[in-house]
């Protein structure tokens, strides 16, 4: 059962895919949630949702991977340009001019992207845990200098972040993932949540989009320059426990756009799901003081 169902719902179909959206409550300005990838779905942001619909026009969609959305099998269906289009033909077929974008992770650097490319579509960036190759990442991320396409050393933590361990036990890489990326006590129904969404996309699906195009991400100078673009405002939110994302890529972000840097003591990669009502309070601070700077419409 979920604490609110849509108002609206649909798909946008580009190329042969089919995405998912769907759309709860109105009133301006517009909030579009972003996946963090495709490794969980909408869902991820169901303590926002509810929470904002009350006030705002709320869209959300699935990523194509998971979800209700399709599961293409070539590398180039899951490029950031195509994550880019999906949410602008969301938005379209919603009739939303511009919206407030709000991602986590690799979400979070699409936004960003979104944002320097298509500024007439974004009028602000809350980004968590921004995933933008800023700075080199956590050295457990490859454990004994192991590639992820490389047959594994071992079997036993960061290691099971490889394709052999994938194919093997896609389960246990994701308990193991997720556990990591919620580091925060009483956690467990977070992590079984992010587990059984992953479990909607199983290994191949993923593999199938891991070698997809993230240029303007995953070059240290295009994302620099993509920062350095973005216009409007923006909220970086990090924790300081983040496993995922070296902290001094949410550094980097709030010094190159000229944003906001709110750093959460304790939090892991996911703050918005282990501490909805601290994040979405400073989520709801930042979108007011938007619509108070200038006026905006759904």
């Amino acid at each position: 059962m979920r604490a609110r169902e849509p108002d609206s719902s649909g798909f946008i179909e580009r190329d042969g895919v089919h995405v998912h959206w769907e759309r709860f409550g109105a009133g301006g300005p517009a909030i579009l949630f972003f996946h963090a990838d495709p490794i969980v779905n909408a869902q991820m942001w169901k303590a926002q949702i509810s929470w904002f619909a009350r006030r705002h026009t709320v869209l959300a969609f699935d990523p194509r991977g998971n979800g209700r959305s399709d599961r293409p099998m070539h590398a180039a269906a899951y490029d950031d340009d195509e994550f880019i289009a999906d949410a602008i033909d969301v938005l379209d077929v919603n009739r939303i001019e511009r919206a407030i974008v709000v991602g986590v992770c690799q979400g979070a650097g699409v936004c960003l992207v979104m944002a320097a490319t298509h500024p007439e579509r974004v009028h602000g960036v809350i980004a968590i845990n921004p995933g933008l190759n800023l700075s080199p990442p956590h050295v457990h991320r490859v454990p004994g200098g192991v590639g992820f396409d490389d047959e594994p050393q071992s079997d036993q933590g960061w290691a099971l972040q490889n394709r052999h361990h994938w194919l093997r036990d896609w389960r246990r890489f994701t308990e193991f993932f997720f556990g990591e990326l919620l580091p925060e006590p009483h956690s467990t129904k977070q992590r079984e949540d992010c587990v059984e969404w992953s479990l909607e996309i199983g290994p191949e699906t993923m593999l199938a989009g891991w070698g997809a195009a993230a240029d303007l991400r995953a070059d240290p100078a295009a994302a620099e320059d993509v920062c350095q673009r973005v216009r409007c405002p923006v909220l970086v939110i990090n924790g300081d426990r983040d496993m995922c994302q070296p902290p001094e890529r949410s550094h980097r972000v709030a010094e190159l756009t000229g944003g906001e840097l709110l750093v959460l003591e304790g939090a892991g990669h996911l703050p918005h799901a282990r501490d909805p009502v601290k994040v979405n309070l400073e989520i709801d601070r930042f979108v007011r003081r938007i619509a108070g700077r200038r006026r905006v419409s759904a």
